[in-house]
This record gives C-alpha cells, sequence and structure tokens, in this order.
C-alpha cells in the first residue's frame, strides 16, 4: 500500500490506519511525485490512496504516472477540500474517490474495494455538478491553456468585456479567486483539460 499526501499527518494518519488492517501487509508513503515513483519501484505496492493536490502537483497527474510504471497498480484519489468528476478520475486510471470527512472505517472499506478490482465513486447525486454553458467551457479552456483576456477574446471573437463577464461567472461558478484557482478547479472536476 502507498499512501501519496504531501501534509504529515495526514499521511502519518492513513499509513497508521491502513497499516493495521489484516489484509495490509506493508505501508509506505511520499509527499511528491518523485517520493511515488521512488516507493512504487522499490516496494512495487498493489495499491496507492493519492491525494487530489499535492503540493503544486495534482493527484491526477501523479496517478497517471503511477500507472504507467506499474499498470496494475489500483488508485484510490482522495480530498478533504475538493472532488473529482467519476470520468476524469477513471481517465487518470483510477478505480475510486471518496473524501477525506468520511469515517475512517469507510475509508478503509472503500481502499479495500479498489484493491479487489471494484469502483468506488459517490453516487451522482452527491457529487457536486458545476453548469457550466458551451461558451465558458470554452473560456476556461483557452485559460487553461494560458490565454490572456484579449488573446482569448480574439480567439473566440468576442469583445474583451464579453470576456470579463465570461470570466467573472467562471470565478462565481467554481467558487475561485483567481484564473490559476480557476483552472485547477476546472481540471479536478474534469471540465477542462
Amino acid at each position: 500500500m502507498l499512501v501519496v499526501d504531501d501534509h504529515d499527518v495526514v499521511q502519518w494518519g492513513f499509513r497508521l490506519m491502513l497499516g493495521q488492517l489484516p489484509w495490509v501487509s506493508r505501508c509506505v508513503g511520499a509527499q511528491d511525485l518523485e517520493q511515488a515513483v521512488e516507493m512504487t519501484d522499490r516496494y512495487a505496492p498493489n495499491v496507492a490512496v493519492v491525494d487530489l493536490f499535492v503540493g503544486d502537483e495534482s493527484g491526477v497527474e501523479i496517478s497517471t504516472r503511477l500507472r504507467e510504471l506499474r499498470p496494475g497498480l489500483k488508485v484510490l484519489l482522495v480530498s478533504g477540500a475538493g472532488n473529482i468528476s467519476a470520468n476524469a478520475a477513471r481517465a487518470a486510471g483510477a478505480s475510486g474517490f471518496v473524501s477525506k470527512d468520511l469515517p475512517a472505517a469507510d475509508i478503509a472499506s472503500a481502499v479495500r474495494m479498489v484493491g479487489l478490482g471494484h469502483s468506488v465513486f459517490p453516487p451522482q447525486d452527491q457529487a457536486p455538478e458545476v453548469q457550466l454553458t458551451a461558451r465558458e467551457r470554452e473560456v476556461l479552456g483557452l485559460m487553461g491553456a494560458g490565454s490572456t483576456n484579449r488573446e482569448i477574446a480574439d480567439a473566440l471573437h468576442l469583445s474583451h468585456h464579453t470576456i470579463k463577464e465570461h470570466t467573472s461567472a467562471l470565478y462565481r461558478k467554481l467558487d475561485v479567486r483567481n484564473r490559476a484557482e480557476a483552472v485547477r478547479t476546472g481540471q479536478r472536476l474534469g471540465l477542462v483539460d
């Protein structure tokens, strides 16, 4: 078992909880992608529990990289402050997603189910759904590509003022304060590549 989380206390708690379960023979930890790759090479884990945000790194990227190294690895994404769509998680090779807010027994059960080859995702009605218009998705995608508002306006043949309105709507709907947060949240929710 591999736990990838950049918060020492959280990682320690997961390792302590999971390491005591009779079906876990060893539980190791990593605080970033580099350590996760090293631990995967060294210990060949069967299951990885990966936080959605590990410092500046994406848990989705970590999941993808670890599964490239070890294709049979089962990944459970976890987060205390965010969600990911089942489609986006599956695209990264993850078999499930759970909130860190769940009771320890429920998280352990989700880890076990993923280890046994099952998928574990919250019911659709529990996953928050962000409704973006087609134009807002286009703007978000161009923001993710690094385009300025002026470049987005030129690309979409819209006024700079209209792009500012779309950007404001995105910030409100995604509950973020700036472009970087909007793009990161959009990626996490599977709204942008």
